[in-house]
């Protein structure tokens, strides 16, 4: 069976979709799934969360490094050659450099600009149960490549008073999508992260998403933990940062639940 594939989006940036790209696949290979994480964000820090020297990849100025997402994209070599194992078990990354921000006017004028990640993907899909792709925080080439490339989109959204602000030219765009390169694709569900259950604005927001997105919105609320905001710097996932902490506890419970919303289980 091939890979269930996740688009991570929000145009929005720091709303945590890097966080839950990451955290998520951590918790989804450590639940017993082979999984590739695709860092589709030309700020690469996917790529650092996960513990990936970024000095040792190609860029301009050293193209003998290890090739990148960029250089799967462009057909510069294959998506195979670009992923690479991680220190955790059955999770292994496409990496990213911010190079990759180059590709938006490089892909604009190419031939099957859309689908080029989706036509990489395919290359690789058998290999894994779950792939996930971390967008850039904006609309572009990236960001449409990816909705096209995925099955499902998960939607992180901060529980703050502007949340739902521009989300309705992310759900146009899924809609254009939809009429146009993946027929298929769905909305999963909205994650509320960065959730202070002690204010009643936190709970007035997911309140708010929820009357938005009747019956897509997830139990699970990502609290704001330190620990969480701490783990990055150590090129680690919050589970491997520290495994007892609200924010490890909340990224295990949203991946059992998303999991649960696919049917998917460690032995099928």
């Amino acid at each position: 069976m091939s890979a269930i594939k996740i688009a991570v989006t929000n145009q929005k940036g720091g709303v945590g979709k890097t966080t839950t790209a990451v955290n998520l696949s951590y918790f989804f290979a450590k639940g017993g799934a082979r999984v590739l994480l695709v860092d589709f964000d030309p700020q690469g820090n996917t790529t650092s969360g996960l513990g990936v020297d970024k000095s040792s990849l190609r860029v301009a100025s050293k193209p003998s490094g290890k090739p990148t997402i960029l250089d799967a994209i462009s057909g510069e070599t294959t998506l195979a050659k670009v992923i690479q194992t991680t220190n955790f078990k059955r999770l292994s990354i496409a990496p990213a450099t911010p190079q990759l921000a180059d590709a938006e006017a490089g892909l604009a004028k190419a031939e099957k600009k859309f689908i080029r990640l989706r036509n990489a993907l395919k290359t690789v899909e058998n290999d894994y149960d779950f792939i996930l792709i971390d967008s850039p925080p904006s609309l572009g080439l990236l960001t449409v490549n990816a909705l096209i490339a995925a099955e499902y989109v998960i939607l992180p959204v901060q529980a703050e008073f502007y949340a739902l602000e521009g989300l309705g030219q992310l759900l146009e765009t899924m809609r254009l999508v939809r009429k146009g390169l993946n027929p298929t694709i769905e909305l999963l569900g909205v994650l509320v992260t960065m959730y202070d259950h002690r204010t009643t604005l936190s709970q007035q927001v997911y309140k708010e998403v929820e009357r938005h997105f009747p019956g897509k919105i997830f139990e699970t609320k990502i609290p704001r933990n330190v620990r969480l905001a701490e783990a990055p710097s150590h090129g680690l996932p919050v589970g491997a940062y520290d495994r007892f902490s609200k924010g490890s506890r909340a990224y295990k419970a949203a991946a059992e639940e998303i999991k649960g919303r696919l049917g998917w289980t460690a032995n099928k």
